[in-house]
């Protein structure tokens, strides 16, 4: 394996790709050689490296836009820290320097005719951070494809350079349940026919995708996309046709699913963007159309969603969320918030949230199992009465009650 100690000195800032991108042997042979190199600062995104968030060298400190994958074991262990930031802000902050950009290591398709690699399915903050790193080290992956909407990387760029020929990362394999199921029911109703989707991974965006096969001319702009949006353009109903930029195309940072799914990628009309193109405010306002859906660990009676953070502990990420719902509230068509009724034993829908991810400004309908609270429009008043509606029945009583003594104090 590569020698990185000529490569990275201590005190070093390092960052690495995420999610199906990330650069395992790379990653492995940095942990491997840290006592020899000494104390190094890393920021890591999604990722599911139990080598990394179970057992870090005690060398490593570890930052991140969140906790999301297996960093929220780092989390729970006091090991991670987590820089709250719009995923917008990212270009921005490695730009000053506020992220680490001394070394990155990356993971590269094989150089074409000309020399260049593509970041292949990991472009997102990637590509924004590479363009201020002064030592890049990549692993030139057999099985990366080339894809096509951002900057190619000349080999002479590299540092260093490792060959493997690896399946990329899957995603974890997640059903739907029935709660799942009825929840994307109710969304799958709240979108028509020509607007166009962001959602994120995991086995509601799974059910959510799956109950949108009788939609039509539905559009594509997300940071990240998923096996369910091929099964879709091949249904015809993916097809980008009304969408005000980028007509016809899918527009994404990253791609996570089955290996079946990036074999496909070369034949689906999709371009991979930096986080700077995605995540733009320029950008998402010119989408007309835009339906953002996002997850919740909790929502409060005025309509604030918290996803970051439960029992103290950080476990989410502000991530994409405010950038996609102010977008889609302000100049798109609705922004979603889903969430299951129940965390455990608790209700989701709570008097008052520890943690503000997004604004209620930014949130038009929160959807449970049992149905969608629209709050575009409504009052403190309405605003409570609809989301005690689809909070779980045995929680209702408990937050009238709470919603009442609040308005005796506030009277």
């Amino acid at each position: 394996m590569i020698d990185l100690t000529g490569l990275i000195r201590a005190g070093d800032q390092v960052w690495w790709s995420q999610t199906s991108a990330e650069p395992t042997p790379l990653v492995h042979a940095l942990l491997d050689q840290l006592s020899a190199i000494g104390p190094v600062t890393a920021f890591v995104g999604l990722t599911f490296d139990k080598r990394v968030t179970r057992t870090p060298p005690d060398e490593l400190t570890v930052i991140s836009y969140g906790a999301l994958g297996d960093l929220r074991h780092l989390s729970k262990e006091g090991r991670l820290e987590v820089i709250p930031a719009n995923y917008s802000a990212l270009p921005e902050l490695f730009a000053t320097g506020e992220l680490p950009c001394d070394v990155a290591l990356v993971q590269v398709s094989p150089p074409d005719e000309n020399g260049l690699c593509s970041l292949g399915v990991g472009v997102d903050y990637a590509a924004d951070a590479l363009r201020h790193t002064r030592v890049i080290i990549a692993e030139i992956n057999e099985r990366m494809p080339a894809t096509v909407g951002s900057e190619r990387i000349a080999l002479s760029r590299f540092a260093a350079t490792v060959r493997t020929d690896r399946p990329l990362l899957q995603a974890p394999l997640t059903s739907p349940t029935p709660v799942d199921t009825a929840i994307a029911a109710v969304i799958a109703d709240l979108i028509e026919d020509g607007d166009t989707i962001q959602l994120g991974v995991g086995a509601l965006p799974s059910a959510v995708l799956a109950d949108l096969s009788e939609h039509r001319d539905l559009g594509v702009h997300s940071g990240l996309i998923t096996d369910g949006i091929a099964d879709l353009v091949d249904l015809g109903v993916i097809t980008g046709a009304l969408k005000e930029i980028d007509t016809g195309l899918i527009v994404t940072g990253a791609a996570l699913g089955s290996t079946a799914f990036y074999e496909r990628l070369a034949s689906l009309p999709v371009e991979f963007r930096p986080a700077s193109y995605t995540h733009d405010a320029s950008i998402l306002s010119q989408l007309r159309s835009l339906v953002s859906i996002n997850s919740a660990i909790e929502v409060d009676l005025s309509g604030q969603v918290n996803a970051e953070m439960r029992g103290g502990t950080y476990i989410g990420a502000v991530g994409g969320q405010s950038d996609f719902s102010r977008a889609a509230s302000q100049s798109g068509a609705r922004s979603i918030i889903a969430l299951r009724s129940r965390g455990g034993s608790h209700s989701t829908i709570v008097p008052a949230v520890s943690t503000v991810t997004t604004s209620r400004t930014d949130v038009d309908v929160v959807v449970t199992e049992y149905g969608a609270a629209h709050l575009r429009g409504c009052g403190f008043a309405e605003r409570t009465r609809r989301l005690i509606d689809i909070a779980a029945p045995e929680h209702r009583e408990a937050l009238e009650r709470a919603a009442g003594n609040r308005a005796e104090l506030t009277a």
